[in-house]
């Protein structure tokens, strides 16, 4: 009788023991799934990397937002529906910088997520994961991705003389009203051109810097991702007194000091008069041989 108690005794406690084994394994051996980030890097066959939420769906960039605020609104929003991911709950892919991830208010006083300035939207005929098929309607709305080099804007250009002027279609600066599309960098800032400039050859710079604060060099180590419409053949990198500069159809790209790197501001198009220095787009013709 003793020794059947003894067994059972060491039974009980072998089954205690066991049991808590179990408890403490489940807990330590099982976390709590790990939350997918909430804006990702996708690999696209066709446009290489893109930005998507935490379920592969793609994000855009809209041209008209050339000033980092929204201005698709009402029946936009149906076919561009905004995201937005509250600032401390923003979880990004390694790749990517949480500093260049802001939040903008919308005109009815909602908020939006933007990426190095531009507010995010999906598209509504994306259906699944992957899609892209608001690529580049309208040449207006492109993808959102991490390395462009530049990108669109299309808005009024407002000159520094107060007058509102247009890129007309032959690439020219004329006095009037609405928007044009033209070539800013991947944070919105307005490119320029010198008129004085030949292909591949800058004859502005100088060993001034006080001068060349003025019109300050795009300066660009490598040319990675252009816009849907572009050719990436039209851009290219040329050495300024050891400056790395982008150019585009031969042009070399600046940017204009007073515009104090505002998203959007391009009050050089009238300095010091029109076509002096004026906006880039595919309308403009290469740059004559030197």
């Amino acid at each position: 009788m003793h020794l059947l108690k003894s067994a059972v005794a060491m039974l009980f406690v072998a089954s205690v023991i066991t049991s808590c084994s179990k408890d403490d394994n489940d807990g330590g051996s099982t976390p709590p799934p790990t939350p997918k980030k909430t804006v990702l890097v996708a690999n696209n066959t066709t446009l290489g990397k893109v930005l998507t939420d935490s379920t592969g769906k793609t994000l855009y960039f809209f041209s008209n937002d050339a000033q980092g605020t929204p201005t698709c609104k009402d029946g936009c929003v149906a076919a561009w529906p905004v995201f937005y991911v509250a600032a401390d709950k923003l979880t990004l892919d390694t790749s990517l910088d949480k500093n260049d991830f802001t939040t903008v208010t919308r005109p009815d006083g909602s908020k939006q997520t933007a990426y190095k300035g531009w507010p995010l939207y999906y598209y509504v005929n994306d259906a699944a994961a992957g899609d892209t098929k608001g690529e580049n309607v309208g040449n207006i709305w492109f993808v959102a991705k991490p390395d462009y080099t530049v990108m669109v804007a299309n808005f009024q250009l407002h000159g520094n003389d107060g007058k509102d002027y247009v890129l007309d279609n032959t690439g020219t600066i004329a006095l009037g009203t609405g928007a044009s599309k033209y070539l800013v960098d991947d944070r919105g800032r307005t490119l320029y051109k010198f008129a004085n400039d030949k292909s591949g050859k800058n004859n502005f710079t100088n060993t001034d810097e006080t001068h060349n604060a003025i019109w300050p060099i795009y300066e660009v180590s490598e040319v990675k991702n252009v816009p849907t419409g572009f050719s990436k053949t039209d851009f290219a990198i040329i050495t300024v007194l050891g400056k790395k500069q982008i150019t585009y159809k031969g042009w070399p790209l600046y940017y204009f000091g007073a515009d104090a790197k505002v998203m959007g501001a391009n009050k050089g198009v009238s300095v010091p008069s029109p076509n002096v220095w004026p906006v880039v787009y595919t309308t403009t013709a290469a740059a004559p041989l030197p």
